[in-house]
């Protein structure tokens, strides 16, 4: 039976990549009618249309982009074949995800110990909220990524790495916070929906009947804490976040009810992981992570 072969697919892809045929004929070193070929063969193979021509430039099709995603994982699974089979070690690119609070306060000792083990591997880090990160490794645009609970992601993989205590922070001159409804004055201070701990705040007022009447949403963590130090609102942060920027004492903290507070960071992955997402996963294992990885179907 006849299949993709690697060379079709580097080629298709390469062409994603230089978003053009000439480009990547020059990046591969082939004649731009070469390279046209192979992509109209691929198409006829396969029964569909990869791209769209838009103008001078080319698209991905939907079906284009379903290709790619293969291409990327088969791609990849090769030259780790080779690499394993030459070295026994890990080799390349790690493209790895990562909220940024636990970017900022819990991953450098980890990557720090992990390039020490595996000095062939070069970790691509990328930051985003949990449903960001779950989106891209469900499309294979990461290989692996730290989200935080609440998520629901029934076709992943998932180890508990950290426990997390959530914490709310209000300017200095607010001393107390007895409820929700005491920070009804107040502006709420967040990143955009899709982060987990927005989403435990969000449902935290709820109960309450409480709703913010304004919202500022911030893409880093510095900014908001900045912001809620300058009097504007409130927030919801890792106390380990505000240890690590050094700004315990720019806000006022307050506790939570535990089941707010609480919170645990998962790392999770789609499919066999590879050579180097495993050699991650046991050594957060031989950290003392708790138990080993299970599909999660939901988390409350």
């Amino acid at each position: 039976m006849r299949t993709i072969d690697l060379e079709s697919l580097l080629i298709f892809r390469t062409v994603v990549d230089e978003g053009g045929v000439i480009r990547a004929a020059e990046k591969l070193h082939r004649v731009p009618s070469n390279v046209s070929t192979r992509i109209r063969q691929l198409e006829a193979y396969l029964g569909v249309r990869l791209f769209r021509k838009e103008g001078r430039t080319l698209s991905l099709s939907a079906e284009g982009q379903t290709l790619l995603n293969y291409a990327v994982r088969l791609l990849r699974l090769a030259d780790e074949a080779v690499d394993e089979l030459r070295t026994g070690r890990p080799q390349g690119s790690f493209r790895l995800g990562s909220l940024e609070s636990t970017a900022g306060s819990r991953l450098a000792p980890v990557l720090s110990r992990y390039h020490a083990d595996n000095p062939g591997v070069v970790v691509e880090l990328v930051t985003g909220t949990t449903a960001g990160l779950l989106t891209r490794v469900m499309n294979f645009e990461i290989e692996a990524a730290f989200v935080s609970e609440p998520f629901m992601a029934s076709e992943l993989q998932a180890l508990p790495v950290f426990e997390e205590e959530l914490v709310l922070i209000t300017p200095r001159g607010v001393a107390r916070v007895g409820g929700a409804r005491d920070l009804g004055h107040l502006t709420m201070i967040a990143f955009a929906h899709g982060c987990s701990y927005r989403k435990r705040l969000d449902e935290w007022l709820g109960e309450q009947d409480m709703m913010s009447a304004r919202v500022l949403e911030f893409g880093s963590y510095q900014g908001m804490i900045a912001c809620v130090a300058a009097g504007t609102g409130f927030a919801i942060v890792p106390k380990s976040l505000l240890d690590a920027l050094q700004a315990t004492d720019k806000v006022n903290q307050h506790h939570l009810p535990k089941r707010i507070a609480v919170n645990r960071t998962h790392l999770v992955w789609r499919g066999q992981p590879s050579l180097a997402l495993a050699r991650l996963v046991r050594q957060l294992q031989a950290a003392g992570t708790p138990a080993a990885a299970s599909v999660v179907a939901a988390q409350p």
